[in-house]
């Protein structure tokens, strides 16, 4: 576990002796910056770290550990600082942290959080949260964000070929990134990030994360699936042995089992195993199986298999005019699968009368790891000083050399106009309400925001986006 005081940069260290001598309050705010991968963020994450290290006091041995690796390694260490918060506050963190409810869709450039010290000896604390903080916020807001604009192009396919949109959704996006984070700590919240818009994970420590931190019941499922060592352990020439094996052990009526195909060549697989020696078998035993193709045009190849699928196993139109494959026969496309490939095949299924009924969509190091900070332009900056005569000074940056990079003066709420969110100052709220609410302050949260609920605003959002 982390020492909670070493959770920062190290010039954070010295910050406190950087400050106006008459500084008393500092507030800053964390927003994403207008950027070219969205126009909109889906805000989600906060509540993890509220509950994993500002509802846990910091202790002696951390300030100790802190000052000894501070001293050793050339930076300021602010004991009388931290010993204040210790004796003072019981060791948790005099702060009050306002912001938007979770599951919120908001604009870029609009403030997501906003923080501010609520012990006036301490103005340098509000800042030197930032890089707990923001990483708190930005990681599982982008990826909630790449998966929202992934859900909103699938349930527009859905919308023109599906007779059912609703139903089917929550299982059109599979999470399959534990692999390729950089940490359990990712793959937890990542994957919990996805789980706001979607159903389907094989991201377990996501589970535990959307229990511990926002009171979920089991929010992801899966099925049973074949990997490439499961089914080449039984050699190629026992191929079809291998996919018997799968219906044997899993396949009953009702539910469903995945198995990947394309171990040799995946034409055979599906023209001569599926849609020949074993179709019998899968139609008795009223399961639905899930061929999976792991190889290939992400785009072409599945849909070459839909239509094998087809002229075997048959189907019919719907009311949507689309073709939905007999219900023993499903596919999921997981390799190469991103934003745009996910958007190009949803365009040819929807121009060649399939039904996204058919399909499932799978993602992984793709929807969890290759995204950063600047995918957003994620950044938390000071807004505003309250001095020794109790007035509030404006703090803002203007950079000659990057106006991208401004940033707002002087505390700011948010406000609905018109059904868009927008950033004012605070002093010109008026009658109007924030929307930051108050969700920490003290060591207390304030707020406690249920998964369902965030779920919840999340989907009321794709729906408004799609009317």
């Amino acid at each position: 576990m982390t020492n909670p005081l070493l959770a920062t940069d190290s010039y954070k260290q010295s910050h406190f002796k950087q400050y106006p001598p008459d500084a008393r309050v500092v507030s800053a705010y964390v927003e994403a910056r207008d950027n070219p991968f969205s126009k909109s963020v889906l805000f989600f994450g906060l509540q993890a770290y509220l509950k994993n290290t500002l509802l846990k006091p910091i202790t002696a041995s951390d300030i100790e550990q802190a000052r000894r690796i501070c001293t050793s390694h050339g930076v300021p260490f602010n004991e009388a600082g931290w010993l204040a918060i210790l004796n003072d506050h019981g060791g948790l963190f005099p702060l009050e942290i306002r912001a938007l409810p979770e599951g919120t869709l908001a604009p870029s450039g609009v403030p997501l959080v906003q923080v501010e010290n609520t012990d006036e000896r301490m103005p340098w604390l509000t800042t030197w949260l930032e890089t707990a903080l923001l990483r708190s916020v930005w990681y599982p807001s982008t990826v909630a964000t790449l998966s929202f604009k992934a859900k909103e192009a699938i349930y527009r396919g859905l919308l023109k070929t599906s007779d059912d949109p609703e139903t089917q959704i929550p299982f059109k996006l599979h999470d399959f990134g534990a692999r390729g984070v950089s940490s359990a700590e990712s793959a937890a919240l990542g994957g919990m990030a996805h789980l706001v818009n979607f159903a389907g994970t094989d991201t377990l420590e996501s589970l535990q994360a959307a229990i511990t931190f926002y009171g979920a019941d089991v929010a992801g499922f899966s099925i049973p699936a074949a990997e490439h060592s499961t089914i080449t352990s039984w050699g190629p020439d026992r191929e079809r042995e291998a996919y018997a094996n799968m219906l044997e052990q899993f396949a009953e009526k009702d539910s469903l089992v995945a198995v990947v195909s394309d171990s040799y060549d995946l034409d055979r697989a599906v023209g001569e195993i599926w849609c020949d020696a074993l179709k019998d078998k899968v139609l008795r035993s009223g399961a639905t199986v899930v061929i999976r193709p792991d190889s290939g045009d992400p785009v072409a190849t599945p849909i070459h298999v839909l239509e094998t699928l087809w002229r075997s196993f048959g189907g019919e139109v719907n009311g949507k005019g689309a073709r939905v494959l007999n219900p023993a026969v499903r596919v999921i496309q997981g390799d190469g699968m991103t934003l745009t490939t996910i958007e190009a095949l949803v365009g040819r299924l929807v121009d060649e009368n399939w039904s996204l009924d058919n399909i499932a969509f799978g993602m992984g190091g793709g929807l969890l790891q290759q995204v950063n900070r600047d995918t957003m332009r994620f950044a938390m900056k000071a807004n505003a000083l309250k001095v020794a005569d109790g007035t509030w000074q404006d703090v803002s940056k203007s950079p000659a050399t990057d106006p991208a990079k401004a940033s707002k003066a002087g505390r700011q709420a948010v406000v609905e106009t018109s059904g868009r969110l927008t950033a004012v100052r605070r002093e010109d709220l008026g009658t109007r309400t924030d929307l930051l609410q108050v969700v920490y302050r003290n060591g207390e949260l304030v707020i406690d925001q249920g998964f369902d609920d965030v779920r919840t605003r999340a989907m009321a959002h794709l729906l408004a986006a799609c009317a």
